[in-house]
């Protein structure tokens, strides 16, 4: 009988799959050698400081599996506590007690792989750790209740896969939308052991939740399922910290007026007096990828106030101090910068910035997350940079940023060049970005520029150590300047400057890029007509979208981008987060969509094109590439389209992570090699 249509496609990726991840021919040893050496570095996945400041636990990967470490605050004396034998199990999720002397954590190991279960050890005794509950399913943000009686996390019993939807979403199967929905949920288990207790309802998707500061309640932000799609339209609620518990909505920001109107939330925190909750919020294209403004509202309810209007910085983090103030971690023209906020009344201003680096710091639990002692004097985070790779830092917190105290990955020295941050102005805005020089750079030779635009758009590229996948880092190795943009629509330069490119994407933000470009080929040798293009997500439709309005680069690389506005709307399954975004849905207003969709400009487009998707992507769905390379095709556009069986937004098989980032470094090897 004839195949239905709905089924073309995925028999289509099927055919294709083996070519994903079969090994190019005739790789250049360079690009080998290169990749080993990414590969050597020691993920770090989380560190948290005990409440006492003397101890110190950190997650480290061992052949591909996540073990915890133990030690003192200064790194010394490592002992490791999750397992005899590194490589063979996976454990992770780690939380202190209020005592310090009690680790939780979560670990498949007493199962073999095969459940994870809920752990406690007494780091002060050799005792094995004692397992509190069985977790069959789902569990991510384990903290303790701050009386120490309960724990509590984010749970999806029986759950398939990871609650997030950059991770491969399910295969398409029943009825969509009804059938096989996972619901995460708060849940608690007593310190004692025992059952998983389900504080929220299974009709509202929890996200993210924090304790009062008496251990009665929890804050919590939540929509109704499916939890991947309605995040940008979540609500903050407030109920008891207890089962059957009745949830009070406190706020529902499409429906109040203000600047937080129709935009998103996160990381609530109740006040030291539990009277307020804090949160960020902003225009976020990403759930996890925090920035805006910081707000308050009362726990029960009422108009919530912007603490920070007109700020010229971007809040990703913050915690309240015991005096009411607040720490924040915060991004300041394309850096990380930790300061202390004064808080008065309805206004929160900054009152000593800390210590800003041009560096990537977070403690595992949420992005630019730092771990504190109880009294908040010493500190913890992992650092990482283009010129260092990661390691813990530890120590006071104050005008000096904390050493390193790990030495896991000092061995590793950058293949690449040096790194500066460039500044540009353009159109009323200032733009900031990062450059870095080819390796062995001679200012006497000409060079090809290979340009990065991270994705989003509500991000900013802050430097960080590479790994072994998609990234544009690595192509400084092998003779690029590569220039990583913020442009319009980051973080870094205040909400405003986040809000700059609404119903406007493509455009704008291509002019600062284009500025930016001017701005480098000024002062460096930059081979104007030996440009390259290439990003990931909204990196990925600007790698598509750019060839059809300007012929300025000679080779691209897509990586699970977005072709087609209109047709997108109906494609992915996280489509809430396009109405901030461009104003109304896709049928009530298609013009805005049409005016950013690159094919309806394919007509333009002459440069050759790699375009890369993993086959289970909810968030860029694979048709939009196979939109764009069938259009490339038909133009007789030099194109090639690879598929990753299995891979959702966020590759997880280190065998794709390797070869999309070795395609990558080979097709601009081909199309535009460094030696011209």
């Amino acid at each position: 009988m004839p195949q239905p249509a709905r089924l073309l496609l995925p028999v289509l990726i099927a055919a294709l799959a083996p070519a994903a991840f079969a090994a190019p021919a005739a790789v250049d040893p360079r690009i080998e050698q290169l990749l080993a050496d990414l590969g050597k570095v020691r993920q770090i996945d989380s560190v948290q400081i005990s409440p006492d400041g003397t101890q110190l636990a950190w997650v480290i990967r061992t052949e591909g599996k996540d073990g915890i470490e133990v030690a003192k605050v200064d790194g010394s004396d490592v002992h490791r506590v999750s397992d005899d034998k590194p490589g063979t199990c996976s454990s992770g999720e780690i939380a202190w007690s209020p005592d310090s002397r009690h680790l939780a954590f979560v670990s498949n190991c007493a199962s073999g792989g095969k459940q994870k279960d809920l752990f406690v050890v007494d780091t002060s005794a050799k005792a094995a750790p004692r397992r509190l509950a069985e977790l069959p399913g789902m569990s991510d943000g384990l903290n303790w209740s701050p009386d120490g009686k309960s724990l509590g996390f984010l749970y999806v019993p029986n759950g398939t896969r990871r609650a997030s939807a950059v991770y491969a979403a399910k295969p398409a199967a029943g009825e969509i939308g009804v059938d096989g929905v996972e619901v995460q949920r708060v849940a608690s288990v007593d310190a004692g052991g025992g059952a998983v207790h389900l504080l929220t309802d299974a009709n509202t998707y929890a996200y993210e939740f924090s304790w009062s500061p008496d251990g009665k309640r929890i804050a919590y932000v939540g929509a109704p399922p499916p939890g991947d799609n309605n995040w940008w339209v979540a609500k903050l609620y407030v109920q008891d910290a207890r089962a059957e518990a009745k949830a009070t909505m406190v706020l529902d920001p499409t429906t109040v007026k203000g600047s937080l109107h129709g935009l998103q939330m996160a990381l609530p925190r109740f006040s030291p007096d539990g009277q307020r909750i804090a949160f960020i919020g902003g225009l976020m294209s990403d759930q996890g990828s925090t920035g805006g403004d910081i707000y308050a509202v009362s726990s029960r309810g009422g108009d919530p106030v912007n603490l920070t209007p007109d700020t010229t910085v971007t809040p990703v983090w913050f915690t309240w101090t015991a005096n009411a103030n607040m720490l924040v971690s915060q991004v300041s023209n394309g850096q990380s910068e930790m300061a202390e906020y004064a808080v008065t009344g309805n206004k929160a201003a900054p009152s000593a910035t800390l210590f800003t680096l041009p560096a990537s710091l977070h403690d595992g639990t949420a992005s630019m997350a730092v771990s504190l002692s109880a009294n908040q004097t010493r500190v913890a985070f992992i650092q990482s940079s283009f010129d260092t790779a990661p390691e813990v830092h530890a120590g006071e917190l104050g005008k000096t940023p904390p050493p390193a105290v790990t030495h896991l990955n000092t061995g590793l020295k950058p293949g690449w060049g040096k790194t500066e941050s460039v500044e540009w102005d353009n159109e009323g805005h200032h733009v900031q970005g990062w450059l870095l020089y080819p390796a062995n750079y001679d200012p006497k030779k000409s060079y090809p520029m290979i340009v990065t635009v991270h994705g989003g758009p509500s991000a900013a590229v802050i430097p960080r150590w590479p790994g072994v996948g998609f990234g544009g880092v690595p192509f400084s190795a092998l003779g690029y300047f590569v220039f990583m943009p913020n442009p319009r629509g980051s973080f870094g330069q205040g909400e405003a400057y986040v809000q700059a490119n609404r119903k406007d994407f493509g455009y704008g933000d291509l002019r600062d890029i284009l500025a930016g470009i001017d701005a480098i080929e000024k002062t460096l040798p930059v081979d104007d007509h030996r440009l390259g293009l290439t990003g990931w997500s909204y990196g990925g439709f600007m790698s598509m979208f750019v060839p059809t309005q300007t012929q300025r680069f000679r080779a691209v690389v897509a990586g699970a981008g977005i072709s087609n506005w209109q047709s997108y709307y109906g494609q992915n399954l996280i489509d809430q987060w396009m109405l901030p975004f461009f104003g109304a849905s896709v049928y009530d207003d298609p013009s805005v969509y049409a005016k950013s969709s690159a094919i309806n400009f394919i007509k333009q487009v002459k440069t050759p094109t790699l375009v890369v998707v993993g086959d289970r992507d909810a968030e860029c769905p694979a048709p939009q590439s196979f939109e764009f390379w069938h259009a490339l095709r038909a133009q007789g556009v030099p194109t090639s389209l690879v598929v990753y069986p299995n891979e959702g937004h966020h590759f997880v098989d280190p065998d794709h992570q390797r070869d999309v980032l070795q395609r990558a470094l080979m097709w601009f090897d081909k199309y535009l090699p460094a030696k011209g």
